[in-house]
């Protein structure tokens, strides 16, 4: 079978994790494959995906090869495989345009973006990019809030004819037009947002799911999130939230018996803790 080439927007925590993955359950098998939902898909394992392109726009990771940069700061997700390959797949400047909010920039720099000095691409030079490396997949994990940045990749995939995984709460995958779109392509489109593999998203979502099994009637719920690593710090700017909050509210609100006002339910970003 051939490999499954992807393409990643965004070479932070989750990017990193997705890459130590990948390699740390080829070197195992099924019996060892703990953590993961399913060992093979149609066929398909963890070690027949293979990264072939990525962008960032971060000046600690533009310029190296993705087996380096996913360890570069202000990565911070628990490393759990340190051996990665050299994959000959070296980072690309991205685009910023609204990728990158203003407040970031007055953290210490290990904890924040410290964006590159590079030359920003345009779709000609992503588009390019994709086709030339034959990717299939473009997975996208820019920050929270990131309206324009996220549309502008969406449009990228499009025109490279690549499938779209949306792996943040920009609705791409969710909005009617953009759905219309890529199906006329006959193109896969995926998402959006994506939950933590044991957060409080899933938890919450079970005790509503099992409170309406149970017969329980709740009335009134909230869920406060904290962290400490750049989503959390991004998520400082309340103005890149509406989108996420309606990301984690729905998911409770899908599984609850009855659906509550929205002055009953609360749910998202609460602080930054480093």
């Amino acid at each position: 079978m051939n490999m499954i080439k992807i393409a990643i927007i965004g070479i932070g925590n989750c990017a990193s994790s997705l890459i130590q993955g990948i390699n740390y359950y080829g070197d195992r098998g099924m019996g060892e494959a703990i953590g993961l939902m399913h060992w093979e898909i149609g066929g398909y394992r963890p070690c027949d995906i293979e990264v072939v392109a990525a962008f960032d726009v971060d000046r600690r990771k533009v310029g190296r090869d993705v087996a380096i940069a996913i360890f570069q700061k202000p990565n911070c997700t628990k490393v759990f495989q340190k051996d990665i390959p050299l994959t000959g797949v070296t980072v690309s400047m991205g685009r910023i345009l609204d990728g990158f909010s203003e407040h970031m920039s007055h953290y210490d720099e290990k904890r924040t973006f410290l964006l590159a000095d590079k030359e920003e691409p345009d779709k000609d030079d992503v588009v390019r990019i994709l086709k030339e490396s034959k990717a299939e997949i473009l997975l996208n994990y820019l920050p929270v809030g990131s309206e324009e940045a996220v549309r502008f990749y969406a449009e990228c995939a499009l025109e490279a004819e690549v499938a779209f995984i949306n792996n943040m709460p920009v609705f791409i995958a969710s909005d009617p037009v953009w759905a219309k779109r890529f199906a006329e392509k006959n193109l896969p489109l995926i998402g959006d947002d994506v939950k933590s593999q044991l957060g409080a998203t899933i938890i919450h979502r079970m005790m509503a799911d099992l409170f309406k099994k149970r017969g329980v009637k709740f009335e009134r719920t909230y869920q406060l999130n904290t962290g400490g690593n750049t989503d959390f710090l991004n998520m400082l700017n309340q103005h890149r939230l509406t989108s996420k909050r309606t990301s984690k509210t729905e998911a409770v609100q899908s599984v609850a018996a009855v659906r509550l006002d929205a002055e009953n339910i609360h749910v998202g970003p609460s602080d930054y803790v480093a």
